[in-house]
């Protein structure tokens, strides 16, 4: 006759809390044009979501039950998978939709792979360029790369960052709450600026100075960019 032990041994379920850094997509009504916008972005850097946990910020935007469900088939149709929507109303909440999220806030640098080396000085220094998919991320100082940094590239300085060549990825400088830190390069073509908290894509820069030397600073917490003569 068998016999059937009792549970009373069974581990109990554990739960912890886990935290993540996620990029927030904030769309801006009107939606088409926001889109058309989005679509231009990932033409210039088809690398630009990939491998990022995202978002959807849809508190400026305040889209109603079926636009928010065609804004997610949109989104799903150029491939971003969204991991929680933030900013909507509770009541739109649905099965086909991700989780709805609370209490989010900014950080001041996006998810980035850390180069694992030994400490290091003040400042690094990046001999050639920096290639596609790969991250830079140096929070004790300057980094100056002699050569390009590529599309779908990425460099992250506690201070300030200097491209000897083009800058086509990523380059987020004064992420050690430095607004003073500045970017320079030699030829301005970028996928994403950002210094201390405050970050632009390449959709809200000026076009004009496109291909041209320039520098990048924080004025009265706006984002400045000039030429360099």
């Amino acid at each position: 006759m068998a016999v059937t032990k009792p549970l009373t041994d069974t581990a109990p379920l554990a739960f912890r809390g886990r935290a993540f850094k996620a990029l927030a997509l904030a769309p801006r009504g009107p939606l088409p044009e926001w889109l058309a916008g989005l679509d231009a972005a990932l033409a210039r850097s088809p690398t630009l979501l990939d491998g990022r946990a995202l978002i959807l910020d849809v508190a400026e935007c305040k889209p109603d039950g079926e636009a928010l469900a065609a804004l997610m088939a949109d989104l799903a149709g150029r491939g971003i998978r969204v991991l929680g929507i933030e900013g909507a109303e509770p009541g739109l909440a649905a099965e086909s939709l991700p989780p709805f999220l609370l209490a989010g806030r900014p950080v001041p640098n996006l998810d980035v792979v850390p180069v694992p080396e030994k400490p290091s000085p003040k400042s690094l220094t990046i001999e050639g360029s920096i290639r596609s998919g790969r991250s830079v991320v140096h929070h004790e100082g300057d980094v100056t790369v002699m050569g390009s940094v590529s599309s779908g590239a990425e460099v992250l300085a506690g201070g300030s960052i200097h491209v000897y060549g083009a800058l086509r990825g990523r380059a987020i400088a004064g992420a050690a709450r430095n607004p003073r830190a500045r970017i320079y390069c030699r030829k301005f073509e970028p996928e994403l600026l950002g210094i201390d908290r405050l970050v632009r894509t390449a959709e809200d820069l000026n076009p004009t100075l496109r291909g041209k030397p320039a520098q990048i600073w924080l004025d009265g917490g706006a984002l400045r960019i000039a030429g360099l003569d």
